[in-house]
């Protein structure tokens, strides 16, 4: 079983978090952001990914720091658990609809960060939630993980929608790039032969 633990404490968070890739998708979110936990939710939920998340931050200044923490600690917590990334996919991509929305991520686990975000809100918040906050939580989640991660968003209307299916189109790509590949499970899948952060590319 691919887990993880990653523990990270600055004076602007304090923040423990645990998961395992081969897991069923069970959750346990607490960020004090109720839309960001819901939206972590869908992450552990459709990709299949045990998580238990727990932040304290300092809200009462505002959610920046909260919501783009959590997105470097669970990013940190999925580059610990692939290890060395072999035998994995290391791409993968989703359409997802939510009635009038349609929105495409794709993943590759390449070692490189990179995040290229064509969303666009508009309403300011959704819940308590600044809505500029979500291409922050990204952009955390694809520079420790070591991801390149594209999100688009073809068409919608309702906020919600948008970024639920961004949230849920990561979580789809993740479970495709995750998974093993039997062929190849001793390998690393690059011509480099390394997929890590720390290598130099």
């Amino acid at each position: 079983m691919r887990k993880a633990y990653v523990e990270r404490k600055t004076k602007e968070t304090k923040i423990e978090s645990e998961i395992n890739l081969d897991g069923i998708g069970k959750n346990k979110i607490s960020t004090g952001i109720g839309f960001l936990d819901h939206m972590i939710e869908q992450l552990s939920k459709h990709g299949l990914i045990d998580i238990v998340l727990k932040v304290k931050g300092d809200l009462y200044i505002d959610g920046h720091h909260t919501t783009e923490d959590s997105g470097y600690v669970l990013g940190e917590a999925v580059a610990k658990a692939l290890g060395e990334r072999k035998g994995i996919e290391r791409y993968g991509h989703a359409l997802i609809p939510m009635d009038e929305t349609l929105t495409r991520v794709v993943v590759d686990l390449s070692g490189r960060p990179y995040l290229v975000w064509n969303v666009a809100f508009t309403q300011k918040k959704l819940g308590d939630m600044d809505t500029e906050l979500f291409k922050e939580w990204f952009q955390a989640f694809s520079q420790s993980l070591g991801a390149n991660i594209h999100v688009e968003n073809l068409y919608g209307i309702n906020n919600h929608h948008i970024i639920e299916s961004c949230f849920k189109g990561l979580a789809r790509s993740l479970k495709q790039s995750v998974s093993i590949n039997k062929k190849i499970k001793t390998q690393i899948p690059s011509s480099k032969g390394v997929l890590s952060r720390s290598a130099k590319l």
